[in-house]
């Protein structure tokens, strides 16, 4: 485990704070978690570890608000949840074989279409934000939901919670606060399974992970309050805002950087 200055560690912690509040808000808090921590020097393998301890937090603290505000129901949910789990524990153990270099060119390209499709697809307006019944409907459709997302998650990690939310909104036609739940909700999943992974394979700084998770986890308080505070007008913008500069900077990084 290294040792970091002071200084280094309190920007981590802004940035943790900053990602968490995201996160909560839009998803993709672990586009600017995951590079902060290679800046550092960290190995990949050690940076994702580590990530994945810090966002178990923050994706606890936001999917426990949406539950408590109703705005999840787990009973609707359970087969996306069990395609998560195993999905992320085959990504996980992928990741660990392979490098994931292959990742920086495709990454920016996912998520900048899935800042496109958001901004041109009109969300589905539910003012009392219910989920639509019966729940089987969504049935056939969680498994390869669960299973993609899941591996994606444990493979690399950065934009899960946004490519939950745009394929809930495709999938359920839920509105985008309702889909950010079950982002959220699935996001626990995910990570603390990829956590588990990662710890059993020895890939985790614990000083980082909890430091910066400490900070999500207040981030992403402050985020979910916000998000179902303000609902669909507040969360729109933000996350369309996010993952296209995200995707931008991704994208000069992986094509342009060192040419």
């Amino acid at each position: 485990m290294e040792f970091f200055e002071p200084t280094t560690i309190v920007v981590l912690a802004l940035v943790a704070f900053l990602a968490g509040f995201i996160d909560a808000v839009a998803g993709g808090g672990g586009m600017l978690t995951v590079p902060t921590l290679l800046s550092l020097g960290l190995p990949p393998h050690i940076a994702l570890g580590t990530n994945k301890l810090a966002a178990t937090f923050a994706s606890s603290t936001a999917a426990f608000t949406y539950y408590r505000k109703k705005l999840f129901k787990p009973r609707c949910w359970y087969r996306a949840f069990f395609a998560t789990l195993a999905g992320a524990i085959l990504g996980t153990l992928f990741v660990d074989q392979i490098s994931t270099q292959w990742l920086e060119k495709i990454l920016p390209l996912i998520i900048l279409a899935a800042a496109i499709y958001t901004l041109l697809n009109k969300t589905p307006q539910n003012v009392n934000d219910e989920v639509p019944e019966p729940c089987p409907k969504f049935q056939r459709k969680q498994y390869i939901q669960g299973i993609s997302l899941g591996f994606y998650d444990g493979v690399a990690g950065p934009g899960t919670g946004a490519f939950w939310t745009v394929s809930s909104i495709a999938l359920y036609r839920l509105n985008i606060l309702l889909a950010s739940g079950v982002a959220k909700a699935m996001n626990v999943t995910s990570n603390f399974t990829s956590l588990v992974t990662f710890a059993i394979l020895g890939h985790i700084d614990w000083l980082l992970g909890l430091t910066m998770g400490a900070c999500l986890m207040a981030g992403a308080f402050v985020g979910a309050h916000s998000a179902i505070r303000f609902g669909a007008k507040f969360i729109r913008p933000v996350f369309i805002t996010v993952v296209s500069i995200l995707a931008i900077k991704l994208a000069i990084e992986a094509w342009f950087m060192g040419m």
